[in-house]
């Protein structure tokens, strides 16, 4: 008997996991703090503290990029850390993780090892693709509808998933993410107001303002560098300016999705067109986005409430139900043998 079962959803900024013995869900920072190149300092929400403040001797690090795992002991160091750090992980459990759908088999399987070969010891991992668990967090009949499109809006890449009859029709990954926006957004800073602003400062303006126009509060105070003086100082960063830098990125996301949509098989597309595009993942808590995106291609939009844990609910679902677990696979099964 396993001693317990977790969902896990290993994002590029964040962990999502659902407990089942617990019933709960809990999110921590990917991010594990280094000092002097060899020695952890600290990892998840303690080292994201850290960001843009770190002294020299200390980097912080992001051990996944773009959707996949790019740092994989540092990874596993991290994941391990949080296993132990106060949710006493149960050894000998089953775990059930959601990984990016568009990407390769050796990809997956690093997911895979990432857990097998953890100090958690686990008695069984199974795999599922993100754009399902979405599905089923979104509370969607994903093995009945004839076609659904599920959007993943994550830090840095998004997930364009086209589902039917429980399985992936086409899917795309695409490089864009909350942190091309900031980028974008620090750029214009610096270019039209010769400015330097940080990271952290730029998600402050990105979610401030959303895409949403607010006559009210036209524009944001924030601390950065004059880069005629070189002084550090506040300035006041107008609504205008960060909307027209995330805009041309987010009409490329538009047309990205259109694009996909197009190549979509008629009866699938039919189904579409008639139910909308569903966006999850933390980007979609941007203010604006589905009426941006709904007005770029002329589709219905649905936003659910805290699309970031949609994944990790849609998890959360396949472990209660046999009907859904069916739907997971291991890297074990026959078709995955030449990979061991």
């Amino acid at each position: 008997m396993f001693g317990n079962v977790y969902g896990l959803d290993l994002g590029t900024y964040e962990i999502k996991v659902y407990d089942k013995k617990q019933d709960m869900l809990w999110k921590e920072k990917n991010v594990i703090a280094i000092a002097n190149e060899k020695t952890i300092f600290s990892v998840g929400d303690d080292a994201y503290a850290m960001f843009e403040k770190s002294p020299l001797n200390v980097e912080v690090i992001f051990p996944m990029k773009e959707g996949v795992i790019s740092h994989f002991y540092n990874m596993q160091y991290l994941l391990e850390n949080l296993i132990k750090k106060e949710r006493h992980f149960a050894r000998g459990s089953k775990y059930i993780v959601a990984v990016p759908t568009d990407v390769t088999e050796v990809e997956k399987r690093a997911f895979y090892d990432l857990v097998v070969h953890s100090s958690a010891r686990a008695k069984e991992v199974r795999i599922v693709e993100r754009g399902i668990a979405d599905a089923i967090g979104l509370g969607l009949d994903v093995q009945q509808s004839p076609g659904l499109f599920v959007v993943n809006l994550g830090a840095e890449t998004t997930e364009l998933s086209i589902l039917a009859y429980g399985g992936v029709v086409l899917n795309k990954m695409l490089k864009f993410g909350s942190v091309s926006l900031d980028h974008a957004i620090i750029n214009s800073v610096r270019y039209n107001q010769e400015f330097l602003i940080g990271h952290l400062t730029a998600e402050q303006l990105r979610m401030t303002f959303g895409l949403q126009s607010n006559p009210e509060s036209d524009s944001l105070s924030v601390a950065g560098r004059n880069l005629l003086t070189r002084i550090p100082e506040q300035k006041s960063i107008p609504m205008s300016l960060v909307h027209a830098a995330m805009k041309g990125l987010m009409k490329h996301c538009a047309h990205e999705i259109h694009a996909l949509l197009e190549r979509t098989p008629p009866e699938v597309h039919r189904n579409i067109k008639k139910d909308g595009i569903y966006l999850t993942g933390g980007l979609a808590n941007l203010k604006g986005i589905d009426s941006f995106i709904e007005n770029s291609l002329g589709i219905k939009v649905h936003i659910t409430a805290e699309p970031e844990f949609c994944a990790a609910n849609g998890l959360k679902k396949i472990i209660g139900s046999k009907e859904l677990m069916k739907i997971t696979y291991s890297m074990l099964d026959e078709n995955y043998r030449w990979m061991r």
